[in-house]
């Protein structure tokens, strides 16, 4: 699918390592087919090391060289980076841009009529390539097009393709979501600090355990209630935690955060 074909990445940051790591461990395309422009000569020197691939601090170099490119830039940058690319990126390139908040319509106005987008949002555990990725085409992207981007971030991962007024929604659901699995991890090994266990046991306690729990989840067809209702039995030490999670509301925050973190993204496309 992506054979014969070079890919530009343009920022070569944590989530623009992540998915070169992907895909050279994948075999997508070779090392010397990805060319990634970043502006940080150690960030740059770093991708030369670890994956042998070619790097520029020219982002037009980079989107000029390669049939597929990879925005993997912050969204406060894009609008500067699309301006340096714009006059050598036509209908004949993919564009993939990972970054949150920023909708087609802002690619497309700044790019040459016709071009092919689609927009992203992975998240950071696909730096161990256990990442998750919502994906969504512009009107220009064709069905290979889209075959081709889910090849690149299944090698990272999950994805799921969803409607392009979904991804803000996703942002705050799993693009921001492992920091709330980090904060719950934390907070679990608290409690077991607090309850006598040493640091280091708690925290790989903690850890194991929301990474066993989400692997189950994911093995069958149950649904979390039914998995939850396996473990939990009358009068028992479960559903005394799980009362106690009810009581301090953390459905409900949740449930905030997600919607905090969704209304951010949609403020950042604004």
């Amino acid at each position: 699918m992506l054979k014969g074909k070079k890919i530009g990445v343009i920022g070569g940051g944590k989530m623009g390592g992540a998915l070169i790591g992907g895909i050279l461990a994948h075999h997508l395309v070779p090392a010397e087919a990805v060319i990634v422009a970043d502006v940080d000569k150690g960030q740059r020197e770093e991708l030369e090391k670890n994956h042998a691939v070619k790097t520029t601090d020219d982002n037009r170099l980079a989107a000029k060289s390669a049939q597929i490119i990879i925005l993997a830039v912050k969204p406060q940058n894009m609008a500067e980076v699309l301006a340096g690319i714009s006059g050598v990126v036509d209908k004949n390139k993919l564009v993939i841009s990972i970054a949150a908040g920023i909708p087609i319509r802002f690619i497309s106005e700044r790019l040459k009529a016709g071009a092919r987008i689609i927009r992203t949002m992975p998240n950071t555990p696909a730096l161990i390539g256990e990442g998750m990725a919502a994906l969504a085409a512009g009107a220009e992207a064709t069905g290979e097009d889209m075959d081709t981007a889910l090849h690149i971030f299944n090698a990272v991962g999950k994805t799921v393709v969803v409607k392009e007024e979904q991804l803000d929604a996703v942002t705050g659901l799993s693009g921001s979501g492992p920091a709330y699995a980090f904060i719950m991890i934390e907070a679990l090994a608290d409690g077991g600090v607090h309850m006598g266990l040493s640091r280091d046991t708690a925290l790989t306690l903690a850890a194991q355990t929301l990474q066993g729990a989400a692997r189950l989840f994911l093995s069958g067809e149950r649904h979390p209630g039914q998995l939850k209702d396996m473990v939990t039995s009358p009068g028992g030490t479960t559903i005394a935690g799980i009362r106690a999670l009810e009581e301090g509301k953390l459905r409900g925050t949740l449930m905030a955060a997600v919607e905090a973190a969704t209304l951010r993204s949609k403020a950042l496309g604004s």
